[in-house]
């Protein structure tokens, strides 16, 4: 399946979303430290809801830990700055799919980053900034989980 990571997300109600979307797709959530939150404030064990002991969460303390732990896998580093539409990318068990803290995104030197594969982004009308983090990852798991024909779904 695939590999949700989120590099140093702030708000709690996105990754507790996140972490339902874990659960109901069988992808695994990846957190890369700093946090902007405690794993165990109620605004994220809410969103989550019961979601928690379903989802597969690994926090990594940095990003040189998560690419000890992911690598060699391929990258795809969601931005609105990138050429490359998402839906246009041929996605294998085992991606990553990288998003960045809200509300910045990822920034130029981790876009530069070697482990990453591409870049992609999510095409939005003109002038907006982007999705919620939450519905972005989940819009990005459940395409990459459709080119796989849904894989173990009912």
């Amino acid at each position: 399946m695939f590999k949700v990571m989120f590099y140093s997300p702030r708000i709690a109600p996105n990754t507790g979303n996140a972490i339902r979307t874990a659960a109901a797709t069988g992808c695994e959530l990846h957190l890369v430290e700093p946090l902007g939150f405690d794993l165990s404030e109620p605004k994220l064990r809410r969103a989550g809801l019961d979601y928690h002991d379903l989802a597969s969460v690994t926090v990594h303390e940095s990003l040189t830990a998560a690419w000890k732990v992911l690598s060699p896998a391929r990258v795809f580093a969601f931005t609105t700055q990138a050429a490359v539409a998402f839906a246009d990318v041929s996605y294998r068990a085992g991606d990553v799919l990288m998003f960045g803290p809200e509300p910045s995104g990822l920034d130029a030197e981790t876009l530069a980053d070697a482990h990453i594969t591409q870049q992609v982004r999510i095409p939005m009308l003109a002038g907006r900034r982007s999705l919620n983090l939450s519905n972005a990852a989940a819009v990005a798991v459940y395409e990459a989980w459709r080119q796989q024909g849904y894989r173990g779904a009912l």
